[in-house]
Formats: structure tokens, sequence, C-alpha cells
């Protein structure tokens, strides 16, 4: 296992924290780069990223990633280009990994309907207490098992929860359903489960191909999974893609000509401050507005007319 170590400012660290998640970092934490030196400054308070003045950005990367693809996805989604001299591979000894991730993973609540739950809580006594006490109006909760893996999307980002609280609000019993870019397939399962017939997930990583494909046998729902070429023809009630802001702008004619008339289109994996561009990017096919925003990132949102 490797960490792959990163030089930034303080006003730097969250936003490079939140894209290094994105790329397919495993965790990230934020060290001070000027630990035990005379520069050394304590913290106070609670932020919800921890900064000093000077900051390491530690990610923990599986094997088999390289570091510097990790680094390019970072650049095209803006977070900056860095300089051989700015960051570092550290390899880390070997230990429990299985029980330090599991460690960092626990039941999620998203919104008010769906619980995600990683398999090694699967029969916590806790967690079905905590489900049922959070029943509103006799909507039924929406369960879904997943351990993190290789691929993005294990509940905790703030751009996969906002896109399953959209669909929890807003996907109808029987629409269809392209989730691009599917990772995990955590949104694919989610659709399913509250009620989508056909549900394709995308994505260019065959990996991620897989494990859609596995994690929604897992939850026993059905959910075509593949690669980009392999997509037919059509058009869908619903396409979502959490992805990164670069390539959204790339595919908007692609991902809007998948949208059917009157279909809606939803878009995460977007900053604050890039937001505007994308929408614009969108313009000639569809009016997205911002549909929410929690921390930096937006869920961006539209219906196409016809």
């Amino acid at each position: 296992m490797r960490e792959l170590v990163l030089s930034c400012p303080e006003h730097e660290a969250e936003a490079l924290s939140e894209s290094l998640l994105l790329a397919g970092a495993l965790s990230v934490s934020v060290e001070d780069a000027d630990s035990n030196t005379e520069d050394e400054q304590p913290l106070f308070g609670e932020p919800d990223v921890a900064a000093w003045r000077n900051n390491h950005v530690v990610a923990l990367l599986p094997d088999d990633v390289d570091p510097v693809s990790i680094l390019e996805a970072v650049r095209d989604a803006g977070g900056g280009n860095f300089l051989a001299s700015d960051w570092q591979v550290r390899h880390l000894a070997d230990q429990d990994w299985v029980g330090f991730t599991q460690g960092q993973f626990g039941p999620i609540q998203i919104g008010g309907r769906i619980w995600i739950v990683p398999s090694w809580h699967r029969d916590d006594p806790e967690v079905y207490t905590t489900l049922r006490g959070t029943r509103r109006d006799s909507t039924e909760i929406v369960r879904i098992e997943l351990d993190p893996g290789l691929a993005f999307g294990t509940g905790s980002h703030p751009t996969t929860q906002l896109c399953l609280e959209w669909l929890a609000d807003h996907l109808n019993a029987g629409q269809t359903v392209l989730d691009y870019g599917c990772g995990s397939g955590v949104l694919s399962i989610a659709a399913k489960l509250l009620g989508a017939q056909q549900t394709i997930g995308v994505d260019i990583d065959e990996r991620a191909v897989e494990a859609t494909r596995g994690n929604a046998l897992t939850n026993g729902v059905t959910v075509e999974a593949m690669l980009p070429d392999a997509l037919p023809p059509g058009t869908f009630d619903v396409v979502v893609a959490n992805i990164l802001s670069s390539p959204l702008k790339v595919m908007a004619s692609m991902l809007a000509g998948r949208v059917a008339p009157r279909g809606r289109l939803v878009l995460s994996g977007v900053l604050d401050w890039q937001a505007q561009d994308v929408i614009d990017a969108y313009a000639p096919w569809i009016a997205l507005e911002v549909w929410e925003t929690r921390d930096v990132w937006v869920c961006l949102a539209g219906r196409k007319s016809k």
C-alpha cells in the first residue's frame, strides 16, 4: 500500500482532499508540513478539514493505481498542476488493511430514506434498530449493502450523497435510468431499489463495471453495467453523471442526447466555482440549475424540453 503526499497551502487543502477522493484515493488525511519544526503551529477549534499554514495532503492509494494518473485527474478537475517537487510517494509497512478499512466505514444515512451499510455491519442489531426508527410516513427505507473498493462511490462523498438524495426525491417508479460514470454502482442500485425499470451503468474503467455488477448482485437487483462502447442507442427518463467538471463539459452533447424528451439530467462532481461553466456547456440542450449545494460541491439538474 502507498500514500501520495502533496504539499499545499491552507486554503487549498479541503478542495484538494475532495478532488483526490473523486480521483480514486481510498482515503485522505491532512498533516502539518511544519510538524516537529520551529514553524509548527497548533490548531484550535474543530474545522471541517484540519489545515495548517503549510500542509501535506496524504492520499491512500491501491497498489495498482498509478499516482501520476491520480494527479492528472486532480489537474483535470481544476485542482492544480503539481510539479515533481510538490509530491512524493510513501510506501507503508504491511498491516491489517482489511481491519483498517473496515474501521473507516460504518453505516451512512443519506436523507430520509437511504442507508448504505457495509457488509461487516450486515448483522449489527443496532443498525436495524436505527433503520426501523427512521421510517417516515411508512415510506420504505432503501438499504444498500456496499463495501468500499477500487471504484468510486461508498456513499460518504458529498457528490454521491447529493445524487442519491435527488433520486430519492424525484425518481418515479417505472422510469429508465442511465448512470454514466457508475463507479461502484451505488446510484444505479439505489435507482433500482427506488423502483426504476431498465437501469444501465456505464464506466470507462473495467474494474468499475465489474464492481457495479457484483454490488447489484449483492443487493438483489438487475443493473446492466458496461463500457461506453457497449452502450446501445436510446434515451432515458433520467441520466445521472457523478464525474468531474472537465469530462462533464466534454461529454455535454452526448449526455444531453441520452435524455428522453421531458427527461431529467442530473450532474455532480462539480465544485461550486465550476458550476456556471458546466451550466453553460449544456445550455444548447438543457437548462441546468443548481439543485443543491453541500460543502464545496454542487448538484446540477434540469429537464429536457423536447
